[in-house]
C-alpha cells in the first residue's frame, strides 16, 4: 500500500493563547491517519489577571514575543527539523486583530524562508473540525461550538460547509463565566474557577433565569443570566457586608445549573431539526470550544445526546481550548482538497462560517460576527 505522510505546522494566536503544533497526516489507499506529534500552548493568564479579562494590546505584544519560542518547542517535542515541514497553517480569523497580525506575519516569514505553502484558517471552523482530528465521525454531524467569544449550534456538512441552526443573541457563555468570576473575585479565566467552586455549592439555593428556554428555536441568551447573578451577589453583599465562601460556592453552582439547562434544552431542539433534515435514525453530536472542557456541561450533554438517539463525540480537554493542532488539521484537509484561497491570509477580526445565515450578533461596520 502506498502512503504519503505530510508534516504540518499549525500556528494559533487569535486571542490570549500562543500555540504551535506539529501534525503528521498520512493518506493511504485504505484511508488516512492523523497523528499529533506536539501541541504547545503558552497562555497569558498572568498578564491579564489584574485586568480580569484580555487586554488586546498586551496580548498582541506577548504573541510577538512568544511565537518563535513556542514554535521551537513544538518542533523539539516532535523531534523534527523546521525544513522537514511540508505545510504551514495559521489562524487568520476571527479574533483580536493584533494577535492575528502577529501570527500571520510570523507564519508568512517562515513560509517565505522555507518556500513552503501557507494557508489561512478560520478559527471557528477549526474548532468544529477538531472532533474529526481525534474521532472517526462522518459528515454531516451536529455540533455545539461554545467558547469565550462564540456560541452556536451548527451542522457540519463538510470541511467548509456549515449550517447555523442558532446562536447566542448577546454574550457568549465563556464571556459570562469570565465576568461572573471577576466580580466574585475568583480570577481569570473564569471557567475553571467557577466549575471548581460549584462542586461544593448548593445548585438549588438560587433560582437564576434561563433566558429563551421555551422558545422553539436554537437561539440562546446569556446576558440576562449574567446580570441576575451579579444582582444576587450585590444583594447578599448589601445585607451582610460581603460574601462568605459558601455564598460564592452556591452562586457558582446555581449559575452553572442554569447554563446547563439552557444547553440541554436547546440541544434537544437542534437534534430535532437535524433528524428532520436528514431522516437519520441515529445522528452524531459533538461539543467543541473552551466551554466544552466543563465536565458538568459535557456530562449533561452526553446524557441528552444518548436520550435523543445521538452518539456523543467530545473533544479531549486539551483540544477544547484554543490550540494549534486543530489549525494544522484543518489546514491539511483544505490543502489536500485544494479548497483554499490566498485572500484567507488577510486577518479577519470577524469571519462567520455560515455566510448564508441571518446576522444575530454584532452586525455593523466591521461586518457580521455571528
Amino acid at each position: 500500500m502506498k502512503q504519503k505522510a505530510s508534516l504540518i505546522l499549525g500556528i494559533e494566536s487569535s486571542c490570549d493563547d500562543t500555540a504551535a503544533a506539529i501534525l503528521r497526516y498520512t493518506k493511504g489507499e485504505n484511508g488516512s491517519q492523523t497523528e499529533i506529534l506536539s501541541s504547545i500552548v503558552l497562555n497569558q493568564n498572568n498578564l491579564h489577571q489584574h485586568f480580569r479579562g484580555v487586554v488586546p494590546e498586551i496580548a498582541a505584544r506577548a504573541h510577538s514575543e512568544r511565537l518563535d519560542s513556542c514554535t521551537k518547542s513544538a518542533l523539539q517535542k516532535a523531534s523534527i527539523m523546521i525544513d522537514e515541514i511540508d505545510l504551514i497553517s495559521v489562524t487568520s480569523g476571527p479574533g483580536l486583530i493584533g494577535g492575528l497580525l502577529s501570527g500571520i506575519m510570523f507564519a508568512k516569514g517562515l513560509a517565505q524562508g522555507l518556500n513552503k505553502p501557507l494557508l489561512g484558517i478560520n478559527h471557528l471552523a477549526a474548532h468544529c473540525l477538531s472532533v474529526r482530528m481525534v474521532h472517526s465521525i462522518t459528515f454531516p454531524y451536529l455540533t455545539l461550538l461554545a467558547s469565550g467569544g462564540h456560541c452556536q449550534f451548527l451542522i457540519v456538512e463538510n470541511i467548509d460547509v456549515f449550517t447555523r441552526l442558532g446562536s447566542t443573541i448577546d454574550d457568549s457563555p465563556g464571556e459570562c463565566y469570565d465576568k461572573i468570576a471577576a466580580f466574585l473575585g475568583l480570577g481569570y479565566p473564569g471557567g475553571p474557577h467557577i466549575e471548581k467552586r460549584a462542586l461544593n455549592g448548593n445548585e438549588n439555593r438560587f433560582s437564576f433565569p434561563k433566558p429563551m428556554l421555551n422558545k422553539k428555536n436554537c437561539n440562546m441568551s446569556f446576558s440576562g443570566l449574567k446580570t441576575a447573578v451579579k444582582r444576587q451577589a450585590d444583594d447578599i453583599i448589601l445585607k451582610q457586608g460581603g460574601l462568605y465562601p459558601s455564598d460564592i460556592d452556591d452562586i457558582c453552582a446555581s449559575f452553572q445549573k442554569s447554563t446547563v439547562e439552557v444547553f440541554k434544552n436547546k440541544s434537544e431542539y437542534a437534534m430535532e431539526i437535524f433528524k428532520e433534515k436528514y431522516g437519520f435514525v441515529r445522528g452524531n453530536f459533538a461539543i467543541v470550544g473552551g466551554v466544552a472542557a466543563n465536565k458538568k456541561i459535557r456530562n449533561s450533554l452526553e446524557k441528552t445526546a444518548l436520550k435523543n438517539g445521538f452518539d456523543f463525540f467530545p473533544v479531549p480537554q486539551e483540544f477544547c481550548t484554543d490550540n494549534a493542532a486543530m489549525i494544522a488539521y484543518l489546514g491539511s484537509q483544505k490543502f489536500i482538497s485544494g479548497n483554499y484561497k490566498t485572500e484567507d491570509l488577510i486577518p479577519k477580526p470577524r469571519w462567520p462560517i455560515d455566510l448564508k445565515a441571518k446576522p444575530l450578533l454584532g452586525f455593523g461596520k466591521r461586518g457580521i460576527k455571528a
